[in-house]
C-alpha cells in the first residue's frame, strides 16, 4: 500500500513512506517513529470540514439531519501533525476529539459530476478535528475560536493513494483515549457522501490540488482532559495520536 508521509529529520523536510511497517526517507535513510517530527501529510490550502455529516451524530446532538452540506473553512494554522500536542484553555469545560476521515484533492475540479468525482481524488488521511463546546454559538455555522484555534487539528501521520482504497464509503472510523475506546462509526453513515460533496463543491468554486475535505465524525465525542492521549484511526488509512496539554506549555502574557 502506498503511504506517503512528510517529516522534519537532521534539520531538513522529507518525504517518507511506509516500507513494510518501517520508516523511510526519500533519501534512503530507514528511521523510527520517535526520531521524527511528523507534519501533515500534505501542505495546507484551503480546508473545507462538514458540520452534522452523520446521521447519528446528528441524531445525538438533537438535529434533524440537514438538506444541504454544512461547510465551513479552516486556516492553515490549524494543522499540526501525529503525535503533535493540542491546548486545552483552562477555562473551558468541555473539548471533545472529532475524528474525521479526510479526502486530499488531486487535480482541478471545477463543476464535477458526482459520478466523476473519485477521478479527481488524490488520497485519504486522518484528521482529529477538536472543538470546545464552550466556544460553539451555532453547530451550524461554529464560529473562529471552535475550530481555527492554532493546532487544534492533527491531521495524519499518511496520505493513503486513493487507488490503495476501493470503497472509502466503507471504512470503521475509531476514537481511543488513553486506549479505552470512546468512539466507533463507519464512513457509511455519511449524510453526504464524498462524490456529492466533491459534486456541490465544484459547482460553485474550483477545488485546486492539496485542497482537503474533512468530511465529518459520527457519534461518540465525549470530553477530554490535560495528559489524555488521544488515539484516531481509520481502517486501512492510518492511526493518528494527539496529546492534549495546558496552558502551562504555553507562554501566556497578560
Amino acid at each position: 500500500m502506498m503511504k506517503k508521509a512528510r517529516v522534519a529529520f537532521g534539520g531538513a523536510i522529507h518525504d517518507a513512506f511506509d516500507v513494510n511497517g518501517s520508516i523511510q526517507l526519500d533519501d534512503g535513510r530507514f528511521v523510527e517513529e520517535h526520531e521524527v517530527v511528523w507534519l501533515p501529510p500534505v501542505e495546507p490550502r484551503t480546508a473545507f470540514a462538514l458540520g452534522l455529516n452523520y446521521a447519528d451524530h446528528a441524531k445525538e446532538l438533537s438535529f434533524n439531519a440537514p438538506k444541504e452540506p454544512l461547510v465551513f473553512l479552516k486556516g492553515p494554522n490549524t494543522f499540526v501533525g501525529h503525535r503533535a500536542q493540542t491546548r486545552r484553555p483552562a477555562d473551558v469545560t468541555f473539548m471533545h476529539y472529532e475524528c474525521e476521515l479526510v479526502v486530499v484533492m488531486g487535480r482541478t475540479a471545477r463543476n464535477v459530476k458526482e459520478k466523476d468525482a473519485y477521478d479527481y481524488v488524490a488520497g485519504y488521511t486522518v484528521a482529529n478535528d477538536y472543538a470546545i463546546r464552550d466556544y460553539l454559538e451555532n453547530y451550524y455555522r461554529p464560529n473562529l475560536r471552535v475550530k481555527n484555534r492554532d493546532a487544534c487539528t492533527p491531521i495524519g501521520p499518511w496520505l493513503v493513494d486513493a487507488k490503495e482504497v476501493p470503497d472509502p464509503m466503507k471504512l470503521t472510523l475509531r476514537t481511543y483515549v488513553n486506549g479505552e475506546l470512546t468512539q466507533e462509526g463507519t464512513t457509511s453513515d455519511m449524510i453526504f457522501s464524498i462524490p456529492r460533496l466533491i459534486e456541490y463543491l465544484s459547482r460553485f468554486m474550483t477545488l485546486n490540488p492539496g485542497d482537503m475535505i474533512l468530511t465529518g465524525t459520527p457519534k461518540g465525542s465525549v470530553d477530554t482532559a490535560v495528559g489524555d492521549e488521544v488515539v484516531t484511526e481509520i481502517e486501512g488509512i492510518g492511526r493518528l495520536v494527539n496529546t492534549i496539554v495546558g496552558d502551562e506549555h504555553f507562554s501566556i502574557r497578560a
